[in-house]
């Protein structure tokens, strides 16, 4: 059964923003310094507060961890731009103020993957001796 509290108006909200943000991304920057590095970030999820006045965005880039800090500052240096579009985009009375968060679980994941894939192969190296 679904209850009201699974679908509500600031998780639609935050997937609104999530979309439209990686569009914006993908499409609206024509910065070259800033452009580059964020064709490979990708939005994993937005967080809005109660009253959608602010909202944390994570986001993984597959640029690499050198390129990580260039990233942040690129999204930072965008934020205002990204928040004034989102505001021709989306009709709520207010467009939250975007806070940049870095999600490690992608490249976590990808490890534990790696770690895993190794151990399976020491098995088997280990099982035909």
């Amino acid at each position: 059964m679904v209850t009201q509290r699974e679908f509500s108006r600031s998780d639609r909200v935050a997937e609104q923003l999530r979309r439209d943000l990686a569009d914006l991304l993908r499409f609206s920057i024509k910065d070259p310094r800033i452009a580059a590095k964020l064709t490979l970030v990708t939005i994993t999820d937005v967080e809005v507060t109660v009253d959608y006045a602010h909202a944390k965005v994570f986001y993984t880039s597959m640029a690499g961890t050198e390129t990580h800090q260039e990233v942040a500052e690129g999204l930072q240096r965008s934020a205002g731009f990204l928040r004034r579009e989102l505001g021709r985009r989306i009709r709520i009375h207010q467009i939250p103020e975007l806070h940049f968060v870095y999600d490690a679980s992608v490249e976590r994941g990808t490890y534990l993957s790696g770690l895993i894939d190794a151990a399976v192969e020491s098995d088997k190296k280990l099982g035909s001796d």
